[in-house]
């Protein structure tokens, strides 16, 4: 049964719900679909995967609306905040990394960029400071100002504006928005590994990809699942 869960997973262009995959596979419970999909988003990011290089775009998002009372920008909201990092591929977009984090401070900025990004890539950000600094841990930086022309910002970051559409789009649409902030991270991995192979012409591929890395992921229980998932401590991509 678990072939199958995972060749349906991997068969939807658009991902699985965990009710789509209580149906196709009969499970007696949501919770039980629920699980199985989680521990297979677990299996989606390989500790040793490569860093983006080149030229990154770098910026975050909320998921979700502002707060009540909360004004547009950086403040601090009752929703998920996440950075995402985009590499080019010529005018197009490459490879992605994303993350949530606790907030836009260079303590969480930088270590995401540290992690997810060789040394020697130009990063291209807005203004803010809390990437003010990665100048001196080996990183070339190109800034645009971005404040007061917020209409713009899409033009301006073209690429990690796209991604960032792109995503919120997928979790409205497959998971219908319903995606708690504690288990946010395994469905941003789970956005970046199908995200990474979308040009793949093989479906068979993508299978085989996810059961090589399921091999290998330690098994987790349904509680420490359900529990907000760990920052990685290693430099990490699927």
């Amino acid at each position: 049964m678990w072939f199958r869960a995972m060749w349906y997973v991997t068969s939807q262009k658009n991902g699985a719900s965990a009710l789509g995959l209580q149906g196709v596979l009969g499970l007696g419970s949501y919770e039980t679909a629920w699980t199985w999909l989680h521990k297979l988003r677990r299996a989606m990011v390989r500790p040793d995967r490569d860093r983006l290089s080149g030229w990154i775009e770098v910026d975050e998002t909320f998921i979700g609306g502002l707060a009540e009372g909360a004004i547009a920008g950086r403040q601090k909201t009752n929703k998920a905040l996440v950075v995402i990092a985009v590499q080019a591929d010529g005018p197009a977009i490459g490879r992605v990394r994303m993350r949530m984090i606790a907030d836009a401070s260079a303590g969480s900025l930088h270590p995401f960029v540290i992690e997810c990004i060789e040394p020697g890539s130009t990063l291209h950000t807005d203004g803010w400071a809390g990437y003010a600094g990665l100048e001196t841990k080996g990183f070339e930086r190109e800034v645009t100002v971005t404040r007061g022309r917020r209409k713009e910002s899409s033009k301006l970051l073209p690429r990690v504006h796209r991604v960032a559409s792109l995503l919120k789009r997928w979790l409205l649409g497959t998971h219908q928005g319903a995606v708690a902030p504690p288990q946010l991270p395994y469905y941003l991995d789970e956005f970046t590994f199908r995200f990474n192979r979308r040009t793949s012409k093989s479906r068979g591929k993508l299978f085989f990809r996810l059961m090589q890395q399921a091999v290998n992921t330690p098994p987790a229980t349904y509680d420490a699942m359900t529990k907000t998932r760990p920052q990685p401590q290693h430099v990490g991509a699927s």
